[in-house]
Formats: structure tokens, sequence, C-alpha cells
């Protein structure tokens, strides 16, 4: 399979990119930063901090890299949803992270690919960044290749488990509490892992992510102070 999607799929990923975006920067003041920091080529892991259901799209708007997802397995065997996903190269794991889906983001790693995963398992409750799950320490210590921390910020207010629908923040309006903006960090080198035991990177992934998240944070646009 290649690194990049087919015909089909690269024409549906680019609608999507330039579509969400417009969508973003208007209905949501959206702001990026560090988007350089994504490499243009050769296989990547990408990890971010998971606040709502845009996140993936929205770390998809962070670089012009065309990215792989993953994605519950049960999605595939829906018959509107799976042609699309299969389209973008999505990657099916189960829900737990188990060792065929650990297994399945190290073969799209081998091919080259650029891989989005959140490691906190699960959209926060709370808007800041929950403990990861201790199983990404599996995962982190086979990779060969640059791991890229992305932090969002505003998108617990904009849309989280809690909201039924999204809550707009407009670009030409006073700035609202779900103004959203991400923060791509500088590509770690996958051996500063090597050798260390699980908690000292799973720890230290956090760390990372609680960095970007507050990068992102400070990025927002946001009400002018009074006074």
């Amino acid at each position: 399979m290649s690194s990049r999607p087919n015909l089909a799929g690269r024409l549906w990923y680019d609608s999507v990119f330039w579509s969400s975006f417009t969508f973003f920067t208007f209905g949501f003041s959206l702001r990026r930063s560090g988007w350089r920091n994504m490499p243009k080529t050769g296989p990547v892991l990408v990890v971010a901090n998971h606040q709502s259901m845009f996140d993936p799209v929205l770390v998809g708007l962070s670089s012009r890299r065309y990215l792989s997802y993953l994605a519950r397995s049960g999605l595939f065997k829906q018959p509107l949803l799976a042609p699309v996903i299969r389209s973008l190269n999505a990657i099916p794991i189960d829900r737990n992270m188990g060792k065929d889906g650990i297994q399945a983001v190290l073969d799209a790693i081998g091919k080259g690919r650029a891989v989005l995963m959140f490691p906190e398992g699960e959209r926060t409750h709370t808007g800041e960044v929950q403990p990861l799950k201790p199983g990404i320490s599996l995962l982190i210590k086979r990779v060969s290749c640059p791991i890229v921390p992305v932090g969002i910020a505003g998108c617990f207010a904009a849309w989280s488990r809690f909201h039924t629908w999204p809550h707009l923040s407009p670009l030409y309006c006073p700035p609202g509490p779900s103004t959203i903006a991400l923060s791509v960090g500088e590509p770690i080198d996958s051996a500063r892992y090597k050798g260390k035991d699980r908690d000292w990177v799973v720890e230290d992934l956090y760390q990372l992510l609680v960095e970007q998240h507050a990068a992102a944070e400070r990025l927002r646009r946001k009400p002018e102070s009074v006074g």
C-alpha cells in the first residue's frame, strides 16, 4: 500500500482539507503554529491530545502532509463510511489498541506513512491533557521514526463530549471561549525512548503533549483584557 491515498482518496482528502480549513478558520477563528515542523516525507508518528470529535480533522490541518488515521474496526463495517475511510488509508484497530493494532501502526510506518494517534485513548473529561494509556509505551519503544507532538486548545469548549452540538466562535465576531488553535512541536527522535522503562516513556510523552497544549492555548484568539 502506498504512503499516499489513491487518486480518489487524494481528491477527497484535498477537498476535505480546504473546506475544513475554511470552516474552522471562519467558524472557530482557527490559528496554528509550527506546521513546518511536520516532516514532509518519510515515516512519522503524530501524537496529539484529544478534546473533541473535531480533533482528527484539525490535526490534518496542521500540515499538507497526508495523514493516516486510526479508526475503530467497527467503522469498517458501516456501508457508507467504510469506503471513505478506506480511500484515506485509515488503519483499523480495536478500542484497546491491542497487539494487532500496534502491529498495524508499525506496518503503516514501515511503508513510510504519517500516522496520527491520541495516546489518551478517549476525549478528555476536563479540557486538560488526561493520563496516557500505559500501552502507548509498547508502540513508542518499537517505532524508528520521528515522533511529532501536537497540542489542541479550544475544542473542549467548541464541542466536548458533553455537548450535543458545536459552539461557534466566528472570526469576525468578538472571540468567545471556543476559539481553536493548534501547536505542532519539533520532531522527537524515537531513539530518546530506547531502553527506557514504561513509566518514563509515558510521563515524557505526557509532558510533551502538555507543553504543546499550553502553547496552543496561548495562541488562541481571546478577548482583549480590560484596564
